[in-house]
């Protein structure tokens, strides 16, 4: 096999989007749409991958990072032109070239590898990769020999009543030998409406050399779609989506209503894991096996363990252990850490904060800059009081300890191990271990006071 390369075609100002944001990097399940054509050509194993930058350079390069190696088309003079900046980089390799937009968030790994081997089983110069398309308008149409081959590719507005009437179109990805790629772009003009250098015409210039011009037809017509508006970048997120649901259902994930659940591409969930409704999923989450991912949750950037449950909570840049039972109604905000059998319930606000093994939070609290041992018991409404201001202070509760309701503890403060807290008390002082601490006025009934 020889070897591959890729340019991306990320040069576009695409400003049928009508957005502050470069068109490419707008997200479809959570991740750029440029990254995950990226991604799913890293999948190839390819040497080189070029991505042609314009509007917006360095905004795709932050976000590609080392993924890519770049080139820059300074003007947007055609997508022949744009190929062609990647010459400094690729010209004087041997091996084949895979073109494709930046815009084609959906367009798959298997896809481009069958690409690819058609494109070196047939021996072609180019190959072109080709859906049918029950509405072909607006499309380049594919006109091809007895023998298969490609006789030529018509722009819509120049097709004859019967070239209109084929519905195999052009979707704008190619293969092609690198050398010959190089050299035949430069014999390009841009002697139309527009001025500009089209990719396209390559495959005329080819044919008219002798060379042959093969096409590889996808069944997966809704890969070729390419995202230049809103409108197709709903409709590239929908399908995205449902097919996200699709491969987490068939790895062992029960999902019971895929078009009311948001996953995110990057997200991994082990099998028997069960999301209901209205769950939404982002960036690089990953949930354990035999978990139930309640209605309306919202985890980001999390882990979730083994058999644990989030029911209608959110969960940012945290982590879950095993058998643990997050909510209803509890969030979770960045840099906790909540062990196995850990019990955080109804309306409880866990902030940068670790509870330990067997660890329970069940009603109405605010666990902030905290340290939880193991087996402790915090009752409904404690406060961890640790803000002054100023400056935030860390609050220390350690093993086996007892914190009754309606507490406040008051930061910087330690509870020993096994100590008690009384209901209804303000710590400000350190609770020795084996302790119990009352910190509340005592109570004083007045008899008689309440006359009729």
């Amino acid at each position: 096999m020889t070897n591959t390369y890729a340019i991306v075609l990320a040069a576009g100002q695409g400003t049928r989007m009508k957005s502050n944001l470069y068109k490419v990097l707008h997200p479809v399940c959570g991740k750029p749409m440029v990254e995950h054509v990226i991604d799913h050509i890293r999948d190839l194993d390819a040497s080189r991958v070029v991505t042609i930058v314009g509007h917006g350079a360095e905004m795709v390069e932050k976000t590609l990072g080392r993924k890519s190696e770049y080139a820059l088309q300074s003007e947007q003079l055609g997508t022949a032109h744009a190929v062609l900046q990647a010459e400094t980089v690729l010209g004087d390799l041997d091996g084949t070239t895979l073109v494709v937009c930046g815009d084609t968030p959906l367009i798959s790994s298997e896809t481009m590898k069958a690409l690819l081997t058609h494109h070196h089983e047939t021996k072609a110069k180019a190959t072109i990769l080709t859906a049918i398309a029950d509405d072909p308008t607006g499309y380049g149409r594919i006109i091809r020999a007895e023998n298969g081959d490609v006789i030529k590719n018509v722009e819509h507005k120049d097709t004859t009543d019967e070239e209109r009437s084929v519905k195999e179109i052009n979707t704008g990805t190619y293969c092609f030998d690198n050398r010959v790629l190089f050299d035949t772009l430069k014999k390009v003009n841009n002697e139309n409406a527009q001025g500009e250098y089209y990719l396209p015409d390559v495959l005329g210039i080819l044919k008219s050399e002798g060379e042959r011009i093969s096409a590889y037809t996808t069944v997966n017509f809704h890969e070729t779609l390419g995202v230049n508006d809103r409108v197709a970048l709903a409709q590239a997120e929908k399908s995205m989506r449902l097919l996200l649901a699709e491969k987490h259902m068939r790895n062992g994930v029960t999902i019971i209503a895929p078009e009311q659940t948001v996953i995110s591409a990057d997200a991994k969930i082990g099998r028997d894991t069960i999301l209901q409704p209205g769950v939404l999923i982002e960036g690089a989450t990953t949930i354990g096996s035999n978990c139930v991912i309640g209605p309306n949750s919202h985890i980001q950037n999390s882990s979730i363990g083994n058999y644990s449950t989030i029911h209608s909570s959110v969960v940012r840049d945290s982590q879950v252990g095993n058998e643990t039972a997050v909510g209803p109604f509890a969030h979770l905000r960045p840099d906790s850490q909540l062990g196995n059998h850990v019990k955080v319930g109804n309306f409880v606000e866990v902030k940068k904060s670790q509870l330990g093994d067997d660890s329970k939070v069940s009603h109405l609290s605010y666990i902030g800059d905290t340290e939880i041992g193991q087996n402790v018991n915090i009752g409904c409404g404690t406060i961890t009081v640790n803000y002054d201001g100023k400056n935030k202070h860390k609050t220390e509760i350690q093993d086996n300890a007892f914190v009754g309701c309606n507490a406040n503890l008051v930061a910087p403060v330690t509870v020993g191990k096994n100590a008690i807290v009384a209901a209804g008390s303000t710590i400000t002082k350190n609770v020795p271990e084996n302790s119990l601490a009352i910190a509340r006025v005592r109570q004083e009934n007045k008899e008689g006071y309440v006359k009729n």
